[in-house]
């Protein structure tokens, strides 16, 4: 009898324990949900990586022109028709000198940059050529009487004297584009010419710069 009880009393003991032990191990559960709820959460880091990225994008699209110098000198851009013609001679001026010096015999880094003049300023003139028509402005179709001028002294050379006289006027030509574009964008309201600027003068700089590096190294 006394067996029975001791054993009853143990089995009792046993399902006690057993019971402490499931509830502590559910609290403890409880506890670790109700952390994981309560963890912060930034809901808002999405929207700051896209305003950041935003940012970035518009502060690097802002910049052209970079490479101009506003106490330079400019061709004439009073107005837009006039600017226009500057940048329509412009072009001119760089296609004509180029096929000079090819039909010369230029070679090397001088026929390269030839090359690469007639075909960037054949572009920009079509692209000019359009916004113009639609502004019943005309456009001239050869160089101006400076650089008229300047391709005469450049028949008389060759060789070597032509290709270092060819760079030379490049630097001098894209520096006083770019510094043009510049003041002109800074003054326009014409959304057009905005955009051709905009789209153009990184071109020049291009120009600009490998005139310099071509120049240097003749």
């Amino acid at each position: 009898m006394k067996r029975i009880l001791f054993s009853a009393a143990c089995v009792s003991l046993l399902s006690l324990g057993a019971c402490n032990s499931s509830d502590t191990t559910s609290t403890a559960a409880d506890t670790a949900d109700t952390a994981v709820g309560s963890a912060p959460t930034d809901n808002n880091a999405g929207a700051m990586d896209s305003t950041a990225g935003g940012s970035m994008t518009d502060t690097a699209a802002a910049g052209t022109g970079a490479m101009a110098d506003p106490n330079g000198p400019t061709a004439p851009h009073t107005d837009d028709p006039t600017f226009m013609k500057s940048a329509a001679h412009s072009d001119q001026n760089e296609i004509q000198l180029s096929k000079l010096v090819l039909e010369k015999g230029a070679t090397g880094m001088a026929k390269t940059h030839a090359d690469m003049m007639i075909t960037d300023h054949t572009k920009s003139t079509a692209d000019l050529k359009a916004i113009a028509a639609k502004k019943n402005v005309t456009l001239p179709t050869d160089m101006d009487a400076e650089h008229k001028a300047i391709a005469e002294q450049m028949r008389k050379l060759s060789g070597k004297e032509l290709e270092k006289k060819f760079m030379e006027q490049m630097v001098t030509d894209h520096q006083k584009t770019l510094n043009t574009m510049a003041a002109h964008k800074a003054m326009t309201q014409d959304a057009d010419l905005q955009g051709f600027i905009t789209k153009t003068a990184p071109v020049v700089e291009k120009h600009l710069t490998m005139s310099k590096e071509h120049n240097g190294m003749m």
